[in-house]
């Protein structure tokens, strides 16, 4: 069993940097492969990033490539998404799953465990 929390969210201009973690509990933790998701009101959630068991392998949605950054320290079993230029269209509710898979994946519903979500928000 997984439980994740994100924290990072907030407020921020356009152009701003943000880094969001997402804590897990477990002692499986450096087994899981790991994702970042969002999802906008009315809208169907999307893949944003994902980082495989052992952090050596990453993907990302194309329209975050270059300025988003995803990585893990299975030490702290913390993951991070470190997002730069952020722009309006970033905004969203952000959540990290886990899936109990060494390799990543960009599709939610092979995630087993998730987050309760964390709010980003990005002013023009």
């Amino acid at each position: 069993q997984v439980q994740l929390v994100e924290s990072g969210g907030g407020l921020v201009q356009a152009g701003g940097s943000l880094r969001l973690s997402c804590a897990a509990s477990g002692r499986t933790f450096g087994t899981y492969a790991m994702g970042w998701f969002r999802q906008v009101p009315g809208k169907e959630r999307e893949f944003v990033a994902a980082i495989t068991w052992s952090g050596f392998s990453t993907d990302y949605a194309d329209s975050v490539k270059g300025r988003f950054t995803i990585f893990r320290d299975n030490a702290k079993k913390t993951m991070y998404l470190q997002m730069n230029t952020l722009k309006p269209e970033d905004t969203a509710v952000y959540y990290c799953a886990a899936r109990a898979f060494r390799s990543a994946s960009m599709v939610d519903r092979d995630y087993d465990y998730w987050g309760q979500g964390t709010q980003v928000t990005v002013s023009s």
